[in-house]
């Protein structure tokens, strides 16, 4: 199969299961293809929590990194975190999972498509590629996030994961538990933005009305690369 032809079903894949994951309502609120607006440093300029995130000038000068957003949140939560149960809701083929798995995570990728960790990874430490075994597996979840899930896992992710970021902000509340959302756009989300309000700042606000403090941080990859990381409010150490 050619790359081009892989690329193409891919897409149709994705497109029918972001349109089986949407309502009428849903479909009509947020037509296909929006992706929200663009997190620019005027729009985080203007939030009080997000403010710190406005790059300088040398750091907008680096380059972004474009496949390895999965490496990095790893790099992240290793860094700022202890080894814990995680659950890596729609997690995809799992190299987050496998990564924190190797790290000494406990980690479950939650996610209604089956697929195979990838044969090979960039280990961004060594600058080279890395294979995985073909016997290695990470435990796997084959459905949607139900809130109950939560109860077994001290770590909720979320990466770009359709329509889950309200439902993991609500079950880490309900649970007590920690979360880290990399937010792309609101659809099969059950709330929009209030006009005037990004997305991510909706997200914000719904994580401080459920008793969490949120330590907003930003990843070196291209896109959506604004991360938050939601503690619940109580005595524990800062990150």
């Amino acid at each position: 199969m050619s790359k081009r032809k892989e690329r193409q079903e891919k897409a149709e894949l994705f497109a029918k299961v972001r349109g089986a994951a949407q309502s009428p309502a849903e479909a009509e609120k947020f037509p296909a293809g929006h992706d929200g607006v663009p997190v620019t440093d005027d729009i985080l300029a203007t939030s009080e929590q997000l403010a710190s995130l406005v790059t300088s000038t040398q750091t907008r000068e680096l380059p972004r990194m474009k496949k390895f957003r999965f490496q990095l949140l790893h790099a992240w939560i290793v860094a700022h975190l202890s080894p814990s149960r995680v659950a890596d809701v729609g997690g995809g083929k799992g190299l987050l999972a496998y990564l924190l798995q190797e790290s000494g995570w406990q980690a479950t990728v939650i996610d209604p498509i089956s697929q195979d960790l990838p044969a090979k990874f960039k280990d961004l430490s060594t600058n080279r590629q890395t294979r995985i075994p073909n016997k290695v597996t990470v435990p796997r979840l084959v459905c949607p996030f139900e809130l109950e899930m939560a109860g077994d896992f001290d770590l909720l992710v979320a990466m770009h994961a359709h329509g889950c970021n309200i439902q993991l902000i609500r079950a880490a509340a309900e649970f007590g538990q920690e979360a880290i959302l990399l937010p792309c756009c609101v659809i099969g989300e059950p709330l929009a933005p209030p006009p005037g309000v990004h997305w991510i700042q909706a997200l914000v606000d719904v994580a401080i009305q459920n008793g969490f403090t949120v330590k907003p941080f930003r990843l070196n990859f291209k896109g959506q690369n604004i991360g938050l990381y939601l503690r619940p409010n109580r005595d524990t150490p800062e990150v």
